[in-house]
């Protein structure tokens, strides 16, 4: 009967897999429809405690939710069909993507069709910084937070300086307690029976994250990159959209800014997790052995977000009962909207805009996927057309 329940996870969630356009927001519309109303495989009070555990865990928040709803279903071997399910349609694309880039070589079409990627990107972006600064910096010190991050970066990039405005983030809302009384409304009262995290995984979850950056070095480029994507997602708070930033600082010195930012527009137009963005910049790296550097780079960055979810699924919701612990969430999220915010201009407004035509269509492109909620790869098909056109 085990065996049934996982073939059926499998298959449902290859068929989310080919079909779920439209990001994180969407995947969980596509979840709840299927999971909820169609097959009553959770109940809606059950969908809603997972999703909210997998929207406060660092990692993709949709394939987490995916990889939840597999292990409840089917135990473990339910979570990794659901992962493999619905991240195999758009890691067969990207990567498909990535070698035939490599093969087309450079030629004026396709450096124009490249561009208008780009400016996908850059409108992309800038819908996720204005929607992400309205969801999670309400109040004056979020903002001033988000800003503050965003200024830093501008001024002195590098991961220490993420890391240093994430941790300085999250003290000031701890002992301000912002935010508190709303995530403390939705977690539950604790139970009598005090409940403890894996901690076998949570252990291995950390020894992955100190051990892997040691160990890259000596064990070559591969090595390397595995530690880079691994440490990208260990820290990826917020969503898809975030990792752009982390994996710039991670890899981008290592790509051409043209290369990243074609894999971060191709993630928007398949199906599926942005996070195999993964796949695409891993094939980049290896072109020598584009299928182990897409595969590695994939399972690196999605591996941590996974193993904090089976760690402290058990836990969470009587940790959220804290007040400190619920703050530092909520100054998180906030820096997490100033580290896109500096994306935004670097590398992505300077990569993007390098003439007034391009700030035109980068302008019309934002109108319509604001305003007219035009599909992004309607958009995505109207700026390259654009680009190859004024080429």
């Amino acid at each position: 009967m085990r065996e049934k329940s996982v073939g059926q996870v499998f298959i449902q969630f290859l068929w989310l897999g080919c079909i779920s356009f439209g990001g994180p927001a969407a995947h969980i519309g596509f979840f709840q429809r299927t999971f909820v109303e169609r097959l009553g495989w959770l109940t809606q009070a059950e969908f809603a405690r997972l999703l909210a555990l997998c929207q406060l865990l660092p990692g993709p928040a949709s394939s987490q939710l995916g990889f939840a709803i597999g292990r409840h279903r089917a135990g473990l071997g339910g979570a990794l069909c659901a992962f493999i399910g619905f991240t195999l349609p758009s890691f067969l694309l990207l990567l498909a993507a990535a070698v035939g880039v490599g093969l087309l070589g450079n030629n004026l079409w396709l450096d124009a069709a490249l561009h208008g990627l780009k400016l996908l990107a850059l409108i992309v972006v800038a819908d996720a910084v204005l929607t992400m600064s309205r969801q999670f910096c309400a109040t004056p010190l979020t903002q001033g937070i988000m800003v503050a991050t965003a200024a830093a970066l501008w001024w002195q990039p590098g991961l220490l300086t993420q890391l240093l405005m994430l941790a300085g983030a999250a003290l000031i809302c701890a002992r301000n307690q912002q935010g508190a009384s709303r995530l403390h409304a939705t977690a539950e009262a604790s139970s009598a029976t005090t409940r403890h995290p894996h901690w076998p995984t949570l252990l291995l979850f950390a020894a992955l994250f100190i051990g892997l950056p040691l160990l890259g070095g000596p064990l070559g480029t591969l090595g390397q990159l595995i530690a880079d994507f691994y440490r990208a997602g260990s820290l990826v708070f917020g969503g898809g959209h975030v990792v752009l930033p982390l994996l710039q600082e991670s890899v981008g010195h290592t790509l051409s800014q043209q290369q990243f930012l074609t894999g971060y527009s191709l993630a928007q137009l398949v199906p599926g997790p942005m996070f195999t963005l993964a796949t695409y910049l891993g094939a980049q790296l290896l072109p020598e052995m584009p299928l182990i550097g897409a595969l590695s780079a994939t399972l690196a960055l999605f591996a941590p977000g996974f193993l904090l979810l089976w760690a402290v699924g058990p836990c969470w919701q009587q940790w959220l009962t804290q007040p400190r612990l619920a703050g530092a969430v909520i100054g998180i999220n906030a820096a997490v909207v100033g580290l896109l915010l500096a994306a935004l201009y670097q590398p992505v407004w300077q990569s993007a805009v390098l003439a007034p035509t391009d700030l035109a269509l980068a302008a019309i492109g934002f109108y319509l996927l604001r305003v007219v909620k035009l599909p992004v790869p309607a958009i995505a098909a109207l700026l390259v057309m654009a680009t190859i056109l004024l080429a």
